[in-house]
Order: structure tokens, then sequence, then C-alpha cells
């Protein structure tokens, strides 16, 4: 009796998170050996195997590790926060901007940068943008209220972006100098330049909390791509879930924009590229998303250290510019399916 063979869709499956999971390392060696003072691999896994000169060592270790590590963190809460968004609203135009929680957490730091702030060490501006990002999710529960569906809950989240947005502008408008403006501007557009492990510090504890809290639900999430009374007749508690969903939107974006600033379309295309390497249940693509945001990220930070320019691109920029060609395309696919 011959082999049983595995179906092709079966095989890249297997193959998906063992790969994702080489790629995010790939990428991160390349990360700590790519910068002003290029490294070989070699020299770069030398010093992360404990051993090495005390340069490398400095460079890796206390320059770029914590960028590196922020970019991994920040791509897999941004890559998981859209899987769940696009799951729990079935909408695959969602992402976590939907809800006002990257507007939300980018007006607290933009309070941090108008007022010249800085108490607490220099955390200020972190602090200041979890915080808005956990505010803003005040006035969504209470909109949205308890038995509201996915569309007063995107009502509500352009309500609170719209607010949020608002009172950007508004820093904008009435900026106490040019300079200002211009540091309120240049942090909006996103980056993991210069970033220490005291940000890393602040924004680990936020992204694993958020993470544990989206993840949570994902056989909920199952459940409801059959409806909300199919769900409920399965047993699964719609507003524990939302509260759960929203609290974990809340405290890990908050933390990605408090260190990275606003980095658009990771959240959105990333459930996109790979869905269909899936059984596409919304609960099998949370973690391929999480690690291919993790790997997205990373690849596009790596891509501002080696485009030759004046000045390092901005992280939002490139993350912009890589992923609206990608989201048309897989856009003109799925209208061909239609």
């Amino acid at each position: 009796m011959g082999k049983t063979m595995m179906p092709a869709a079966a095989v890249r499956r297997a193959w998906l998170i063992p790969t994702l999971i080489l790629l995010a390392a790939g990428l991160a060696v390349l990360s700590l050996a790519t910068g002003q003072v290029p490294l070989s691999v070699g020299r770069v896994l030398t010093v992360l195997g404990g051993r090495g000169d005390a340069v490398a060592a400095t460079i890796v270790l206390d320059l770029r590790l914590p960028r590196t590590l922020l970019a991994l963190g920040v791509g897999a809460i941004l890559g998981l926060s859209g899987a769940v968004m696009q799951g729990y609203l079935r909408n695959p135009l969602a992402e976590p901007s939907v809800l006002g929680t990257s507007n939300a957490g980018a007006l607290g730091a933009v309070i941090a940068l108008y007022y010249g702030l800085d108490f607490a060490g220099g955390a200020t501006l972190p602090l200041l943008s979890v915080a808005g990002a956990v505010a803003g999710l005040v006035p969504l529960m209470l909109i949205a209220g308890r038995t509201a569906g996915p569309l007063a809950l995107i009502l509500a989240g352009v309500a609170v972006s719209a607010l949020a947005g608002a009172g950007i502008s508004l820093a904008l408008n009435f900026a106490p100098n040019p300079f200002a403006a211009v540091e309120i501007m240049t942090w909006l557009m996103g980056s993991l330049e210069d970033r220490s492990f005291r940000h890393v510090a602040i924004a680990a504890p936020c992204l694993f909390v958020g993470a544990v809290l989206l993840a949570w639900d994902g056989r909920a999430l199952d459940a409801l791509s059959l409806g909300e009374d199919a769900a409920r007749t399965l047993g699964v508690d719609l507003p524990a879930m939302r509260a759960r969903m929203l609290a974990g939107l809340a405290i890990g974006i908050g933390g990605a924009v408090a260190v990275s600033g606003a980095i658009g379309f990771v959240g959105l295309i990333v459930p996109h590229l790979v869905r269909p390497l899936t059984d596409r249940a919304p609960s099998s693509a949370l973690l391929p998303s999480a690690l291919g945001g993790a790997v997205l990220l990373t690849a596009a930070d790596l891509l501002v250290r080696v485009v030759p320019t004046e000045q390092e691109l901005r992280l939002g920029v490139v993350t912009a510019v890589l992923g609206v060609p990608v989201f048309l395309h897989h856009l003109l696919k799925e209208r061909r399916g239609w």
C-alpha cells in the first residue's frame, strides 16, 4: 500500500510557523549587523554567544539590540491586532486604528511633545502615550455599550479617532514654535531610531499583556464567524470577549505607539498575506499574523538603514510604501474571486 501524500495546502500550513520564525530570527541578526558601522553576521553571533570584543558588544547589545527587539515586538502586536480586529468585526479592511486606539495613543505623546514635559526620567512621552490609548478605551466602552454589535463599535471608534485626530491637529496649529511642530510631525511618521532598553522596559509589559488579551479568545472568533447568535448558542460571552479585546488593543497598541510613533498598514496587510496559507479560520491566523508582523516591521526597519539618504527614512513612511501595493494586489485578487 503506497504512502499517503499530504495535500499541498496542508504542507504549507505545516511549514508556515517554522518559516516565519526562521525569517524573524534571520532578519533580527541582519538588523544587529546593519548600521553606520557594519558588522559581519559571524561577529554578531559571537557577541550574542557571550564572547567577542568590547566594541562589537557595545554596538550590538547597547545600541542595536533594543531597536531590534522593539521592531519584533511592535510588529507582532500590530499584526496580531489586525488579525483579531478583522476576525471580530468580520471586515477585511479592519486594522488597529479603526477603533481610534492609535490616534488616542498618539495624542498622549503629542501632549508630551507640545508642553515639553520631561519628568519620570525621560519616560514621559511613552507613559502618556499608553495613558492616552487606555483613556480612549473609556468613551469607546461607554458609547458602544454592553449589547452593541460590531457596527456600533466601529462608529464609536470613528468618533474617538476623529476626536484624537482633532487634538493632534490642534497641537500642530498652536505649536509654540516651529521646532515643536517639526518634532511632533517627525514623531507621528514613526521611527525606532535611537531607542534604548528604557523604551524596551516601558513597551514590553504593554505588548505582552496586550498580546495575551488579544489571543485569549481565538476559538471565540471562530464561533463568531458564524454570526453573533450562533456564537451565543455555542457559549461565547460576547460582552466579556469584547471587553478583553478592547483592553488588549488599548494596552498593546498604546505600548507600541509609545515607542515607535504612528505606524500604519502592518495590521491591515499582514493578516491578508498569511491567511491564504492557513485554513482561514480566524484563530489559525493569529500566531502567523503576529510572526508576520514581526518579520515585516523588522524588514522595514532594516530597509530604512540601508537606503542611502541624508536623513534616515521614517518607518511609518516605509510601511505605507510597502503596504499599499501589497494591499491593492490582494484587493484585486479578491475582487476577481468575487
